[in-house]
């Protein structure tokens, strides 16, 4: 059988005010890698100054600060400074944002048995959860 070491990684920013996003969601993300859904590769907040002055802050050594109890990042800097500039760009002066590197186990375990069996991955596309649940809300209101 096919083994790869990383399955896709999925790179989300998160906005918030202030300096570190709401423990609710670092909590998420924690059930998510003690459920073995999910491993944490890269954790760095971009903060935007009200003139635009952006700084950025890699979490590596303080993560037990930030919420994540013994949770070690395991690819640290895999969002490189052209990721974080371009996605800077969608932080408004004044605020804040996590850029989340997730591996998707659950992901690297199916692309194992695909290239297993010959078979390969031609597309992939995500749908945020908030079109889902409105254009199902929307049906359900057709019906």
């Amino acid at each position: 059988m096919a083994e790869f070491e990383y399955g896709p990684v999925e790179l989300h920013l998160i906005g918030f005010e202030g300096d570190r996003p709401d423990p609710s969601v670092i909590e998420a993300i924690v059930d998510l890698i003690q459920a073995g859904i999910v491993r944490l590769l890269d954790f760095t907040i971009v903060s935007k100054s009200e003139d635009g002055e952006v700084t950025v802050t890699e979490i590596e050594d303080q993560t037990e600060e930030y919420g994540f109890g013994g949770v070690e990042l395991a690819e640290v800097g895999l969002a490189g400074d052209e990721d974080i500039d371009e996605l800077a760009q969608q932080i408004e002066p004044g605020s804040s944002a996590a850029l989340v590197a997730l591996e998707l186990v659950w992901a690297r375990r199916l692309a194992e048995r695909f290239a297993a069996s010959g078979s390969v991955i031609l597309r992939s596309e995500r749908i945020p959860a908030p079109i889902v649940n409105e254009v199902l809300a929307l049906a359900a209101e057709q019906e």
